[in-house]
């Protein structure tokens, strides 16, 4: 039998982004999208939130906006959690949370679900790759299912196997976890290893330039000359660890002279509350000359290259942690927990120090080490430079999962024969 012609007319690839804000998924998407071969793929993306960076999509790819919060009820759940006469009633906090459930579906996931079904059928796409796991993602593949296109879905977090989660996890057709130890987690959710294909994300190195001037980021926020910097990047969510970071800043404080931790990266709408949590604190325990807020930054060159220490701090273990791949590829001084993906991409006193995950005390003298021994620091950078342009290329990511869309259209066509 002859094998399936390839089509001359490019495959549309619907993208659907449903994270909780802009940060590494919706970065390595644009990458993606952005470089895929349009002889062959037709992307088309669409995000569940809005602002400058998802905005900016519009000048790569064609872009549609669907709202996926009408009515942001995440809050409305963190601060009912939180309260302690909910505790003091057997069962409320549970039926709470139900409830607060319902609605969101009701309000949030419904209108979500319409509106990209509508687009979906208007659009007819060869496949529909959701950029989250199925949890968050899963209007996408209901979508995918209820039209039987083929679905694809990259995991870039921890799957859970609650039982609601298998359900979830029997969706799609085919998975992209970001690591090994994350297509482990999925094969034990019950999905067979051949469904699924490691693909670690892609480095753009043209953004990564290791010349650009940090001088200029450390005058934007007041950081001295001759200052120590370190710098702990990420958006400002309760899991990457910036209340550690601040636990560090105070043992490190008074063993470093003119010491300065940086707070690097946007906030989330659903967690301006964690931001403020974390200001009052810096305030309260007399910080304030320590421990700064820049905010997210647009040109990561200039952040890593002004700082003397990059750090990745999640207390849950990252997917693969794109911060670590970028700051290899800057050749900048690392220090990652030692779990997730930091312990797949580094090795430890070769290419980054890794500390005990969630323990201060390891991280602080991590960077107190790197501080002492500016040539370790050297040394770290180099080492991971190399890894990173081995092994982290944007353009290796996107041939492996063009190769991927080619495989799903094929089998695709194989069915429609029989």
């Amino acid at each position: 039998m002859k094998r399936p012609a390839r089509s001359k007319t490019p495959q549309k690839i619907l993208y659907v982004e449903n994270g909780i804000g802009y940060g590494g998924a919706v970065i390595c998407l644009r990458h993606l999208v952005r470089n895929l071969d349009r002889q062959r793929f037709e992307p088309i993306v669409v995000t569940g939130r809005t602002g400058k960076q998802y905005r900016e999509i519009a000048s790569e790819t064609k872009w549609k906006y669907i709202a996926d919060h009408n009515i942001n009820l995440r809050s409305a759940a963190e601060r009912l959690r939180s309260a302690s006469w909910i505790r003091k009633v057997p069962g409320l906090k549970m039926l709470l949370d139900q409830i607060l459930g319902r609605l969101d579906d009701l309000i949030n996931f419904l209108p979500f679900f319409t509106r990209l079904l509508i687009f979906a059928i208007s659009l007819r796409p060869g496949i529909i790759h959701a950029n989250n796991e199925p949890l968050c993602n899963r209007a996408s593949l209901l979508v995918a299912k209820l039209l039987r296109i083929p679905s694809i879905c990259h995991v870039r977090g921890t799957p859970e196997g609650s039982r609601m989660m298998k359900w979830f996890y029997c969706l799609p057709g085919h998975f992209i976890p970001v690591s090994n130890w994350i297509s482990a987690g999925v094969q034990k959710l019950g999905v067979p290893a051949e469904k699924c294909t490691v693909i670690y994300d892609g480095i753009n190195l043209s953004d990564m330039d290791v010349s650009a001037d940090g001088r200029s980021f450390r005058l934007a926020h007041k950081v001295p000359e001759g200052a120590f910097a370190v710098g702990l990047v990420g958006l400002l969510i309760p899991w990457k660890g910036q209340q550690m970071f601040i636990d560090a800043a105070h043992i490190l404080k008074d063993e470093i002279p003119n010491l300065r931790m940086l707070i690097i990266g946007g906030t989330p709408a659903d967690c301006l509350g964690f931001e403020r949590e974390l200001r009052d604190r810096v305030c309260r325990e007399c910080l304030e000359q320590t421990v700064i807020f820049t905010g997210h930054q647009d040109h990561l060159a200039l952040v890593y290259n002004g700082l003397d220490v990059v750090v990745s701090a999640s207390v849950v273990p990252e997917p693969l942690g794109i911060v670590a791949l970028e700051c290899m590829a800057m050749a900048r001084p690392l220090v990652a927990p030692r779990h997730g993906g930091a312990v797949e991409v580094t090795e430890h006193r070769r290419t980054a120090l890794l500390f005990e995950p969630g323990n201060a005390k390891s991280l602080a003298e991590c960077i107190g080490e790197l501080y002492r021994t500016p040539e370790l620091r050297q040394e770290l950078g180099r080492a991971g430079r190399e890894k990173a342009l081995a092994n982290f290329s944007v353009s290796e990511c996107i041939r492996r999962t063009q190769e991927v869309y080619q495989m799903v259209l094929s089998r695709r066509i194989l069915n429609s024969l029989y």
